[in-house]
């Protein structure tokens, strides 16, 4: 029917999403924590399978020497300001804003990085009560006390169900953009109830999972998948509603990524040279 809307929830990770580096770094720097030792603390949990992926700094936050010491509720709100966002986040979110062809968008961050960062990071950008970090609590001193919840692996999946009813759109108008592991989750789950993902990685893991994925520097790369296969939108008029905004896509490769291991199920052969001409022998 002419003039309906159709409303859609759209859920996007922070880290390496919206963002070119992961926020526990940037704390980690800030604190006086070097990367290398921040990546061995995180891949040994990892290896542990003691936290679900993309909820070790969490875990750190709360029961790690060094960053029980060091850290406060201020250096995480400065980590903010340090991290290195993605180019037009907010040209995204004001694009998203408005209705698009028939098409409404509630626009969401769900991240495992604690709610102050991504709050401090994004501000002026999206509202705090469209942020879902992991929420962490604080003793007078502002270090960390204890976790409230951690919105990392399954924890995404509840915070993303939360959302669905809050909103009330139906489970095949979910859109949910990530990069990584953390994602898995979430994106099997969307999938499953005939939403759509959007992976901005060429990771494996998550790549094979997505059912588009978009490479760019710029964080309204997003939008075209979603313009293409949502508000089914040709790339003429794609291009004429950046242009709109003041803004040209450059360079638009289209390219398919296989990623193949083959091995041989036969005998290993070595060849021999027999009378003017290789032949092979087992």
């Amino acid at each position: 029917m002419e003039g309906i809307v159709k409303n859609y929830l759209l859920a996007s990770d922070f880290d390496q999403t919206l963002s070119f580096n992961d926020s526990g770094l940037v704390l980690s720097e800030l604190v006086g924590i070097s990367a290398r030792e921040f990546e061995g603390k995180t891949a040994l949990l990892s290896a542990q399978n003691l936290v679900q992926q993309g909820g070790e700094l969490a875990y750190l936050l709360l029961h790690d020497p060094d960053y029980r010491s060091r850290v406060r509720i201020s250096d995480l709100v400065q980590a903010g300001k340090q991290v290195r966002l993605k180019d037009h986040i907010s040209h995204l979110s004001k694009f998203l804003g408005n209705t698009i062809g028939d098409c409404r968008f509630d626009f969401h961050v769900i991240s495992a990085a604690p709610q102050e960062v991504i709050e401090s990071a994004l501000e002026h950008v999206l509202p705090a009560d469209h942020i879902h970090g992991t929420q962490l609590k604080y003793d007078s001193s502002g270090h960390v006390e204890s976790i409230h919840r951690v919105t990392a692996g399954y924890g995404k999946v509840a915070v993303l169900n939360d959302l669905q009813a809050k909103v009330q759109v139906p489970r095949d108008r979910i859109i949910y953009v990530g990069d990584g592991s953390s994602d898995i989750h979430v994106m099997l789950h969307v999938n499953r109830r005939e939403g759509f993902t959007i992976a901005v990685s060429e990771a494996k893991s998550i790549a094979q999972i997505a059912k588009r994925t978009i490479l760019s520097d710029n964080a309204l790369s997003v939008l075209i998948p979603i313009l293409e296969e949502i508000v089914r939108w040709d790339s003429a008029q794609i291009c004429s509603a950046f242009e709109a905004q003041g803004l040209l896509i450059q360079e638009w490769d289209k390219i398919r990524t296989d990623w193949l291991t083959i091995r041989t199920t036969l005998p290993q052969v070595q060849p021999a040279f027999v009378g003017g001409r290789d032949v092979a022998t087992a």
